[in-house]
Formats: structure tokens, C-alpha cells, sequence
């Protein structure tokens, strides 16, 4: 066991992150269209209907009653019609580009010594495999004819601090994880771990990886 870095195989394909990508940019592009439109459209009302005219100068403004002062002279302030209200509708289109792109280009995971590190959209979580609580689970994930296919994987969970990474077994156009990736896992999972007890579940997940590991065909 040693404390160099292992990047494990986690994530899209490079095709599946190109596409990824163009869509999250098209969505956060829609949006920004939406939101900027009623303010652009506002504008061009105004000049079209009048209110785009130049502001009188001051001699010319000051014999006016105070009601048919512009609101750049009388001290208010511009209200926000209706229309540009519209255009917030494009907001989530913007945060959802957005988050695509970052999670496609962002996810990643990868092991230090014992320390297992999953990287998202927003932020990373770290846990160390050899004193947390280790089961199986499996994520749902579509695959290029929209099919649904569950992926095992590995959760840990913090004991202290109740903090949690999920560690896909899929890599990246391939059935499961390189060889080398599932037994640093497992090796990873048993260092220094009692036998007994609560963690002898463990014991068995490692064992099942291992054994993944000497039969990277499933044959």
C-alpha cells in the first residue's frame, strides 16, 4: 500500500463528454437568449414608441410640473415591466447548462493510499476506506440506445462525520474498472481492518472485488 496517486476510470467516455458538453452549452446558450430578450425587446419598444428619446437638459426640463419629469431627473427609479420579468423563466435553463458541463468535465475519483476522493459538479468528497463503513450499491445509468443499465458500486461512509462517497465499478467504456483499480480498492478497504465484527462485511466486498479483478472477461 502506498500513498501514490491512483485516478480510477470513472466518468464518460470522451464522446459521451463531447456530448455532454454541446448540450449543457446549448441549454445554458437557450437561456441566456431568454433572459436577455425581453430586456432587448424593451429597448427597441421604447425607441420605437418614443420613450427612447433623448432626456431634456436641465434649462429645458426645470419649468416642468414634477409628475412629467423623465425618472433620471425627478429621482426615481426605472421599474421592471412585466416582460424582462419573463425572461428570470431562463435562469434554471442557464443553471442547468451550466451544471452539465461542470459535472461532465469535473467528475473524477481517484485513491490516495487509503483515502478514496470523488470529485462532482461542485465540490469533492473524501473518505478513508480502511475505517469507514463500506457496502455495495448500484447507480442507474443510460447507455447509447436509452437503455437503463444498473452499475455496482462501492459506497463509504464517514462514521464520524457521516460524509459519504459512492465509487462507480464501471470505467469509462469498460465493463468494470482496470484489474489494478478493483484490487487497490480492495487492498485499500482491508488495510488495518479488523476481520470481525461490523466489518467483516467489508472483508467480503474486498474479497468480491478481488475476485472481479482475476476475471476482467465476467466469463
Amino acid at each position: 500500500m502506498t500513498n501514490e496517486k491512483l485516478r480510477l476510470s470513472v466518468g464518460a467516455a470522451p464522446g459521451q463528454r463531447v456530448f455532454a458538453a454541446v448540450v449543457g452549452v446549448l441549454f445554458a446558450g437557450f437561456g441566456t437568449v431568454f433572459v436577455l430578450l425581453p430586456v432587448l425587446a424593451d429597448r427597441l419598444l421604447g425607441r420605437l414608441t418614443g420613450f427612447g428619446d433623448p432626456l431634456p437638459s436641465y434649462d429645458e426640463a426645470r419649468d416642468l410640473p414634477p409628475g412629467m419629469l423623465p425618472p433620471d431627473l425627478s429621482g426615481g427609479t426605472e421599474t421592471t415591466g412585466p416582460g424582462r420579468l419573463i425572461g428570470l423563466c431562463g435562469v434554471p435553463f442557464v443553471l442547468l447548462g451550466l451544471y452539465l458541463v461542470l459535472r461532465v468535465l469535473r467528475t473524477a475519483a481517484w485513491l490516495e493510499g487509503t483515502r478514496a476522493s470523488v470529485r462532482g459538479a461542485l465540490g469533492t468528497r473524501t473518505v478513508d476506506l480502511a475505517t469507514a463503513e463500506v457496502t455495495a450499491g448500484a447507480v442507474a445509468q443510460r447507455i447509447r440506445d436509452e437503455s437503463v443499465v444498473r452499475v455496482p458500486t462501492v459506497v463509504a461512509r464517514d462514521r464520524g462525520t457521516g460524509r459519504r462517497v459512492t465509487i462507480p465499478l464501471q470505467g469509462m467504456g469498460l465493463a468494470t474498472l482496470s484489474p489494478h483499480e478493483l484490487r487497490a480498492l480492495a487492498d485499500a478497504i482491508t488495510a488495518g481492518r479488523p476481520t470481525g465484527g461490523r466489518d467483516a462485511d467489508a472483508h467480503v466486498l474486498a474479497g468480491q472485488l478481488r475476485t472481479m479483478a482475476g476475471n476482467p472477461l465476467g466469463l
